[in-house]
């Protein structure tokens, strides 16, 4: 059983009781990177009637929740999950919100 505990601690799980955290990841362009669909977007709506739009941005919105002890831990584990996976830290950026559920999860 330790072995098992060990494991789960290297990759980031939480043993014994944690806190569950909502998380929302939103994802955008850094500035001075072109955003292609943005412009299309921006470009199309005066032909629909809606004028006196500009700055158009298309981004990425990702939700999940995530058990840690603390907030802290809980933001440092999706800090790590945005510049390893979720976004290319060279072009995006990512405003994370987290938000705890009052949920207690035990292992």
């Amino acid at each position: 059983m330790r072995r098992f505990q060990e494991s789960h601690s290297r990759i980031g799980l939480a043993v014994g009781v944690s806190l569950v955290f909502s998380v929302l990841v939103d994802i955008s362009l850094r500035k001075g990177i072109a955003d292609p669909e943005g412009s299309t977007i921006e470009r199309s709506l005066p032909t629909l009637g809606f004028l006196g739009v500009r700055d158009v941005g298309v981004g990425k919105t990702i939700r999940f929740t995530i058990e840690a002890g603390d907030e802290e831990e809980a933001k440092n584990k999706v800090e790590s999950i945005c510049s390893t996976f979720l976004t290319n830290p060279v072009i995006e950026k990512a405003k994370i919100t987290i938000e705890n559920t009052d949920q207690v999860e035990g292992n």
